[in-house]
């Protein structure tokens, strides 16, 4: 078996990729707990919020890089703890859109302050955070042509 050494750098990047979005799940997993939600459903009522209007499952699904099955079942929870609505376009229609309640927009505010986030980022200079964000989407570049 190989020893896993920053000498074999391309393995050791992944991991290392690997262990600190671990780490920062977990963080964020803990500061969002006293809101009862995920950091997935804390990332739709963001798209909520930000996109200021309804929004379609497809539009949620882009802007989060999910699948629209995914979405859908995040979608069903949030409604269901009334943090977001839908509602049908027209009467007629299959076609349903969702936004935000005031408890949604009340529990978006609460949750995204993201303290730890801010924290773990700040072991970087701006620069190294540009260059990073950089670097992160060279690399996305890249796989998404496997996809």
């Amino acid at each position: 078996m190989e020893e896993i050494t920053p000498q074999n750098s391309s393995f050791y990047a992944r991991l290392l990729l690997g262990r600190a979005r671990h780490l920062m799940f977990k963080a964020r997993q803990k500061e969002l707990r006293p809101y009862l939600i995920s950091h997935q459903q804390a990332n739709i009522l963001s798209i909520l919020y930000n996109l200021g209007h309804k929004a379609t499952l497809a539009e949620i699904a882009s802007q989060s890089y999910r699948g629209i099955g995914n979405v859908s079942m995040q979608m069903i929870r949030l409604e269901r703890d009334g943090l977001v609505k839908g509602a049908k376009e027209t009467p007629k229609s299959n076609l349903l859109s969702f936004e935000l309640t005031e408890k949604g927009v009340n529990t978006f505010y609460n949750s995204n302050k993201m303290d730890s986030m801010k924290e773990i980022m700040g072991a970087l200079s701006e620069e190294e955070r540009q260059q990073f964000i950089l670097m992160l989407n060279k690399i996305i570049n890249k796989a998404e042509k496997y996809q």
